[in-house]
């Protein structure tokens, strides 16, 4: 009878990304596996400072998932773990509460689909509201019909980030800022992780590198492909005597026909109130403002025939999402259609993100996490939204496999 595959010895590990599902990883390594040395490269001089320092802070409670999917489990899994962590720590953590509401009759037939996903996924409290009853948790919004999910939450992802990373150090972890790592080479045993000045030889390595993740990738001798396509999300933010209006978070159902969700409402940690964001083109994968032109990215997705594949199939989405580009107005009219009291509201810039969206050669929007393993290399090549909710879960998931023979 053959012996049960050992557990592969690591000592030495590294960790490429320092926004919160590579620090999570860091930290679950640390967890894990007792006196090795864990490093993470960041080639930034701050940690989160790319789409976890940039989005809007939800704690998303698991409605939309297909039930014992890997998004919906990580999802559940992550939120125990994140609120557990804002508890030990004292981060801020506001269970302010979701509605996703219909305007139509074909929307409350997709909310009603929503609804039993949320159900069989075992969001908390998540409950289906008439017309009638919308206005017990929203006074201000209108709609037909709407799913309420209690238990949706906000917090401040860039300080969970730094709380997780201070684990991180306590354990003896090295987190290495402003260390851009340029290629991964696999050897006989063991990864050597470049950087323009040095390599290091480590046991095993994760690459979290969100809107670089594909070119890293290729670095390692994986396909390109899924490639990473930037798309820009523009937040507004409600003048203070609007702020009011909204109590938490409203949203609009999901339409097939459109890649992205379109205008909603976000209670922000610090109590100000999110109109957005909407979801353009942008001209660079690190790219928050107009100002910021990259011509290597631009490059990448015009000469990748996915992209064409996509826009000829999104055109009417392309329409949509531009006119809320140009017209602050027509931005502040897709938030009335659930709170009309917003009428005449002042609104000024808020935040820009920018999303790594993972997009295949067809042109179809890859939706699930995407994890790989390239022997002594874990690549994490698509952790789109609820990526943040479920860092923790990931990083647990991850390590897990990392550790198999």
């Amino acid at each position: 009878m053959s012996s049960p595959p050992q557990a592969r010895s690591i000592k030495r590990c590294a960790v490429v990304g320092g926004g919160i599902i590579g620090v999570a990883v860091a930290r679950e390594l640390t967890n894990k596996l007792d006196g090795a040395q864990v490093t993470l490269y960041e080639k930034e001089d701050r940690l989160a400072g790319h789409q976890t320092g940039h989005n809007s802070g939800v704690v998303h409670a698991g409605l939309y998932y297909e039930p014992g999917g890997l998004k919906a489990t990580l999802c559940r899994r992550g939120v125990g773990l994140l609120q557990e962590f804002c508890a030990a720590r004292n981060l801020p953590y506001d269970a302010c509460g979701k509605l996703v509401i219909a305007q139509t009759p074909e929307e409350s037939r997709r909310l009603d689909n929503i609804f039993a996903r949320a159900t069989a996924n075992g969001v908390p409290g998540v409950r289906m509201l008439s017309a009638g009853r919308i206005g017990e948790v929203e006074p201000n919004a209108v709609g037909l019909s709407a799913l309420h999910s209690p238990e949706t939450a906000i917090v401040d992802y860039a300080a969970v980030t730094n709380a997780l990373a201070d684990d991180v150090v306590a354990a003896g972890g090295q987190i290495r800022l402003g260390q851009e790592v340029t290629s991964l080479e696999q050897q006989g045993r063991g990864v050597v992780v470049r950087t323009k000045d040095s390599g290091e030889h480590y046991d095993l390595v994760v690459a979290c590198a969100g809107l670089q993740s594909d070119r890293l990738a290729e670095a390692t001798g994986e396909p390109r492909t899924p490639r990473i396509v930037p798309f820009f999300g523009q937040y507004f933010l409600l003048g203070d005597e609007a702020r009011d209006k909204v109590n938490g978070l409203i949203y609009p159902v999901p339409d097939p026909r459109h890649p992205f969700l379109g205008v909603h409402l976000t209670k922000r940690i610090d109590g100000e109130m999110m109109l957005g964001p909407n979801a353009f083109i942008s001209f660079g994968r690190e790219s928050y403002s107009w100002k910021d032109f990259d011509a290597r990215d631009v490059l990448d997705y015009a000469l990748f025939p996915g992209f064409w594949n996509f826009a000829r199939q999104n055109v009417p989405s392309a329409v949509r999402e531009f006119q809320t580009v140009i017209s602050k107005k027509k931005f502040i009219r897709e938030a009335m259609r659930f709170v009309p009291a917003l009428e005449g509201a002042k609104v000024v810039p808020g935040t820009r993100g920018v999303r790594a969206q993972a997009m295949n050669g067809d042109g179809s929007l890859v939706d699930d996490f995407v994890i790989s393993r390239r022997r002594d290399t874990v690549l994490v090549r698509n952790a789109p939204s609820p990526g943040a909710t479920s860092s923790m879960a990931i990083a647990e998931y991850i390590v897990q496999q990392a550790l198999q023979p």
